[in-house]
Parts: C-alpha cells; sequence; structure tokens
C-alpha cells in the first residue's frame, strides 16, 4: 500500500508539472506575440507619419516654383508621382534591397535638383558588392532630405550631396555627407549624450532602426573635419536578427498603408 501511495504522488506531481509547464509556456508565447504586435504597430506608425512629413515639403516646395517656373514644377509633379507610386507598390514592406532604395531616392533628388538648380550636386560612391544588401524601406530619403533641407538649400553656393555604402567588418555601412555647415557646438554636445531632437524624419530613422536591429546597429551624426554633416548608418549586412518573423507577421497582419497615413 505505502508503494501504491508513493506512485500516486509521483504520477499526481508529474501531472501537475506538465500542466504547470504548459501554462508558463502558453504564457510566454502570448507575452511574446504581444511583444510581436506592439512593435508591429509602432514600426507601421512610424512610417505612416513619416509619409506626411515627406509628402508636406515637397508639396511646399513645388507650390513655391508654380509662379516662377511653371516648367520646373511641372517636372517635379511627375516626379513625386513616380515617387507615390513607388510607395504604394512597397507598402507593408520593411526591407528591401540597396539598389531599390537608391532607384526610390532618384525621383526626389530629380525633384531637388528642379527647385535648386546648379546648386545642387549629388556624387555617389556605391561599392557593388552591397548592391543586394537588404535595407529598411524609405530609409534613405530623409536622410538625404535632412541633408538638403539644411546644409545646402538655405546657402546661395554650390551644395555637394555624397552617398557613399560599402561593407565593414560583417556591416552594411551608408554614409549621407553635406558641405554645409553641421552641427552647432550645442548640438554636438547633445548627440554624444543621446539628447540631440532631430526633426520628424531623422527621429522616425532613429526609433525604425532600433526596432528591426536593436542594439546591432549604429546610427550617428558628426560633423566633418573641416565643414559638413556625415550621418552614418551601420547594419547588418544580411537578414537583421528576427527579420524573417517580422517580414512574415508583417504580410500576414498587416494592410497596406495608404499615402496620407
Amino acid at each position: 500500500m505505502v508503494l501504491y501511495f508513493w506512485i500516486y504522488w509521483a504520477i499526481l506531481g508529474c501531472i501537475l508539472s506538465t500542466q504547470y509547464y504548459r501554462q508558463f509556456r502558453d504564457r510566454e508565447l502570448r507575452t511574446s506575440q504581444l511583444e510581436t504586435q506592439l512593435a508591429l504597430a509602432q514600426l507601421q506608425m512610424l512610417r505612416m507619419q513619416l509619409h506626411p512629413h515627406f509628402l508636406f515639403n515637397t508639396l511646399n516646395a513645388i507650390s513655391a516654383l508654380l509662379h516662377k517656373d511653371a516648367d520646373k514644377a511641372d517636372i517635379m509633379i511627375a516626379r513625386l508621382g513616380e515617387l507615390l507610386r513607388t510607395t504604394l507598390e512597397s507598402a507593408g514592406t520593411q526591407q528591401v534591397p540597396l539598389r531599390q532604395e537608391l532607384e526610390f531616392i532618384q525621383p526626389y533628388l530629380e525633384i531637388e535638383k528642379a527647385r535648386l538648380g546648379d546648386r545642387l550636386k549629388v556624387r555617389m560612391d556605391i561599392n557593388p558588392e552591397v548592391m543586394d544588401a537588404p535595407v529598411p524601406n524609405f530609409v534613405l530619403q530623409p536622410l538625404v532630405e535632412n541633408a538638403i533641407r539644411h546644409g545646402i538649400a538655405p546657402f546661395a553656393r554650390v551644395g555637394w550631396l555624397d552617398i557613399r555604402a560599402h561593407a565593414e567588418n560583417g556591416m552594411l555601412r551608408i554614409d549621407v555627407q553635406d558641405n554645409g555647415p553641421g552641427l552647432s557646438p550645442e548640438q554636438q554636445a547633445c548627440e554624444k549624450a543621446g539628447a540631440f531632437r532631430a526633426g520628424v524624419g531623422i527621429a522616425n530613422t532613429r526609433a525604425r532602426l532600433q526596432q528591426l536591429y536593436g542594439p546591432q546597429h549604429r546610427f550617428e551624426m558628426k560633423n566633418g573635419t573641416t565643414q559638413g554633416l556625415t550621418v552614418t548608418m551601420l547594419i547588418p549586412a544580411g537578414e537583421s536578427p528576427g527579420d524573417e518573423r517580422v517580414e512574415t507577421l508583417l504580410s500576414e497582419t498587416m494592410q497596406p498603408a495608404t499615402i496620407s497615413g
């Protein structure tokens, strides 16, 4: 009888332990799902915030040109149409090949060239080996826009915009550099302390990179040795951690975003 008694309690203990473990795993799974849904919602919210900001600035530029140079305004409207079409086609996609991202910013650069004329010069130095590396969709445009808006457009001299990309220690490094005044000493101090309050485009870019890559990325804004500002972004050269899971969930749970957000 004593033997049966201990066998009974042993079996009961195993059953209770198994039930507890299943409940624990279920709670862990639900917590993980909630965290994933929150991350996806934050990513989508950030993307929707970015589109109206970009459209507002572009439409402002077109409006300023309408009564000065109708032909240039017409070119800008056509290029804006190209941008909107590309944005709609890639809605819901968090990552694209670098070559596609470079193609995407071409109409934007043409818009700015139509607006600024010979005052804007663009140089690209892209290593062919990284052309197919995955990058966050729509990540270059706010960096380029920031350089043109703050480092080139306000000044009468010729402004240079350099876009570089290459592999560096297993990472993809992208630099966007202008020859403008750069950050003020106060802004530099805030940037080093992680307290620099950038515009919505840069702020959203920082947040998206944090959501997608966590600690496995670097994003910094730094003055050149003589002039200008360089924005540097380092991200994993291949798939980012959890990226396959994020892309799968995006395709299953997200509806395409509208341009107006």
